[in-house]
């Protein structure tokens, strides 16, 4: 069986927690989109880890594989080994077609943002222009640190593209970063690709681990307020080179309410204390940025969308526990635009207003109650069940790993 685990929000859905609950069933876990402006905690023993650029199932599976559909920074990548693992190198390895992010990178992603009139909310990462060198054909792929020649010779290429924005690139120094890196990286870089089917072939299972959400996805998001890349759950093909004949499931991942971080539209967002008070129960604050999200009720014309986009089959509801922390409970089970009635986004969010369902809060989920036992939980998820058409699978309660139930 091979899984693709995709957030069905604007990110942030706890796909980390989700995966790492079902990752010992797989032999590999793949991180196929996205760079290192993606966060996924994970809760180990009473210890936190956060995973930036590995794929955070890569603490049950035991490899971890970061494919080509992936942007990398150099320096964020071993912070987040060292951080992590300390002087142990973890097994994984990296596609030779996955993408560098040069330091060039981060200072135009400042300086676009700097020049936008209405600003994207950009980590400043330096994920946007990498992916613009790589459709621009003027990136630096992990087999070019391999060869002295080919990277100076394509360095020099790049530092002509930034000349004109008064970056500063200096190829000698550049060069010898990246040689450095290359050597440090070299038993990792392989065709990703061949080695994936080749498992695969041979009976290895796979778990596919995405990034933001699918309502950041640069196609099918909330353009222009979304991520660099495609999130969603073809993606995973594509950004690693398994065919989707190969895939068997794809599990979508909400909140039990809905978050985002920056610009964009937010039809369900709770303002004043209401906000503060269900951010600071879920703790809404960026794992990579510290930046604090925008909350909402739980979207389900979002969410049917997001559903019919992946292919979901099934879906993991997340931080149920945190939702019980508030007074009242609401859900949008449609949008009103302009007297006209919506099951689906229409295609201009602004000027919406969500049709609101009320529902009794169940208050605090003590820690070995099962809340398939809780009568106004259950209500709540077959109430999200009828009307999605998608079976609530799992349910999270906790950050801890056994703070997962499986609902019948």
């Amino acid at each position: 069986m091979n899984t693709v685990v995709v957030g069905l929000q604007f990110g942030d859905e706890g796909k980390g927690k989700v995966v790492d609950a079902i990752s010992s069933k797989y032999d590999i876990a793949v991180r196929f989109q996205g760079g290192p402006n993606a966060g996924h905690t994970v809760v180990v023993g009473g210890k936190r880890y956060k995973f930036h650029m590995l794929p955070a199932g890569i603490m049950g599976t035991g490899l971890g594989i970061i494919g080509n559909g992936c942007v990398v920074s150099p320096d964020k990548l071993m912070e987040e080994i060292s951080e992590i693992f300390g002087d142990t190198m973890p097994n994984f390895k990296v596609s030779h077609r996955a993408h560098i992010i040069l330091d060039v990178h981060v200072e135009m992603d400042g300086w676009e943002e700097r020049m936008r009139s209405s600003k994207i909310g950009t980590t400043k990462r330096g994920i946007g222009p990498a992916y613009q060198d790589k459709v621009g054909r003027y990136g630096i792929r992990f087999q070019d640190l391999l060869e002295e020649y080919v990277l100076e010779k394509k360095l020099e290429n790049m530092k002509k593209r930034y000349e004109p924005y008064g970056l500063n690139f200096d190829v000698k120094e550049i060069k010898k970063k990246l040689l450095d890196f290359g050597r440090a990286m070299r038993e990792r870089i392989t065709d990703v690709s061949l080695l994936l089917n080749m498992e695969i072939k041979n009976g290895k299972s796979v778990l596919f681990e995405g990034a933001q959400g699918t309502l950041l996805d640069v196609d099918f998001g909330t353009y222009p307020f979304v991520t660099s890349s495609n999130t969603v759950a073809a993606q995973a093909s594509v950004g690693s080179g398994v065919p989707i004949t190969s895939i068997d499931n794809i599990l979508g991942v909400a909140k039990a309410y809905i978050t985002r971080v920056g610009q964009g539209p937010l039809p369900t967002e709770i303002e004043g204390e209401d906000a503060k008070k269900l951010r600071d129960a879920g703790g809404e604050y960026g794992t990579t940025t510290g930046r604090p999200r925008r909350v909402g009720w739980l979207d389900l014309p979002l969410l049917r969308y997001a559903a019919m986009i992946n292919g979901v089959r099934e879906i993991a509801l997340t931080k149920i526990d945190v939702l019980g922390k508030m007074d009242e409970i609401y859900v949008c089970d449609k949008y009103i635009k302009e007297g006209v009635k919506y099951e689906y986004p229409p295609l201009d969010l602004d000027g919406v207003e969500p049709e609101l369902v009320r529902f009794e809060s169940w208050g605090n989920i003590l820690e070995n109650e099962s809340v398939s036992d809780i009568p106004e939980v259950m209500e709540y998820i077959r109430f999200i069940e009828e009307r999605t058409g998608i079976k609530v699978k799992m349910v999270s309660y906790g950050e801890r790993r056994k703070d997962m139930e499986y609902i019948a």
